[in-house]
């Protein structure tokens, strides 16, 4: 006996159903009409022999057994375009859409540095970019809906493999007065004291700057914090504290225009360090390979 399978077209619009949870606006999404949807699903119920969803005048409402169908059919459509990205990668890498995350604290600071070189080299790639805080890009990358996000390490990203693109150290940033500014690296004991301005909670770049300070936890919580690193730069003009700028930024100019200085921080902690991270057992692994080291040779500043 053979046995009749679903289609990849009919998973694809179960999955839009359920996001959307409207016939309409599923099959505007996935560029059908209404009736094909509903006709797509129908055949798809028979095929498994139970109902995926309940139909009512006023809603949709996906059954228990069609959340798990869901959840398959997107790992099932997530692996068929892996397929064809391998293919395409096989013929030519770093070519098509190309999905990539990068954190706020590096994006606006290394992207600019290493994309134009990328795109010359690369004329056929289309990349995507998405910047947002380091968590919400790691359950992304986990979800599928990005092929390799940037981060700055350590951060536990799950499963996934990294490649290291480059070493980024923290400069202490203050007016060009304060006495620290006299010193040619600035030890971490003297930092303590100071009132020190960082970012807010869910960057990580907050804790890698506690931890070059080795600040306690209980001191973490006394810090005043600002929601990216061009406002911290501008608290510190204003006479509110110092702050730790990673390298990069400085390297773009942040602080052009201002009144402040930067000095090296004594200590191996005083740095991060930058990474490509994709999801482990990936069929793209050697492309996005490839793409780490045209990002790392790129990193270094001309």
């Amino acid at each position: 006996m053979i046995m009749r399978l679903p289609t990849l077209r009919q998973l694809r619009h179960l999955v839009a159903l359920a996001e959307h949870c409207h016939f309409g606006r599923a099959a505007a999404a996935v560029h059908v009409t209404q009736s094909t949807l509903s006709a797509s699903l129908r055949e798809l119920e028979e095929t498994l022999g139970a109902a995926l969803v309940d139909r009512t005048q006023r809603r949709v409402v996906v059954t228990p057994l069609g959340n798990e169908v869901v959840h398959r059919a997107q790992a099932l459509l997530q692996g068929a375009e892996e397929l064809v990205r391998l293919a395409n990668a096989a013929a030519e890498p770093l070519t098509g859409p190309l999905y990539l995350g990068a954190i706020p604290t590096v994006s606006p600071f290394l992207l600019p540095r290493v994309l134009p070189g990328l795109r010359q080299a690369y004329p056929n790639l289309k990349l995507y970019l998405v910047e947002d805080l380091t968590d919400r890009l790691v359950e992304r990358l986990h979800a599928g809906t990005l092929d390799v996000v940037i981060l700055a390490l350590p951060y536990d990203y799950g499963s996934g493999d990294v490649f290291p693109i480059g070493l980024d150290p923290f400069r202490l940033v203050m007016p060009a007065d304060h006495a620290l500014a006299r010193l040619p690296s600035v030890p971490t004991e003297s930092i303590r004291s100071e009132p020190l301005l960082l970012l807010t909670d869910g960057h990580c770049l907050r804790q890698h700057a506690l931890a070059a300070c080795d600040l306690a936890a209980a001191r973490a919580g006394e810090v005043f914090a600002a929601t990216s690193l061009p406002t911290l730069v501008q608290m510190v003009d204003n006479g509110l504290g110092l702050t730790l700028v990673p390298q990069l930024a400085l390297d773009a100019g942040i602080l052009n225009g201002t009144r402040l200085v930067a000095r090296p921080v004594m200590g191996e902690a005083a740095q991060r360090e930058i990474g490509l991270v994709w999801r482990k057992g990936t069929a793209r692994a050697e492309e996005f390979q490839l793409l780490g080291r045209e990002l790392q040779r790129r990193f270094e500043p001309a």
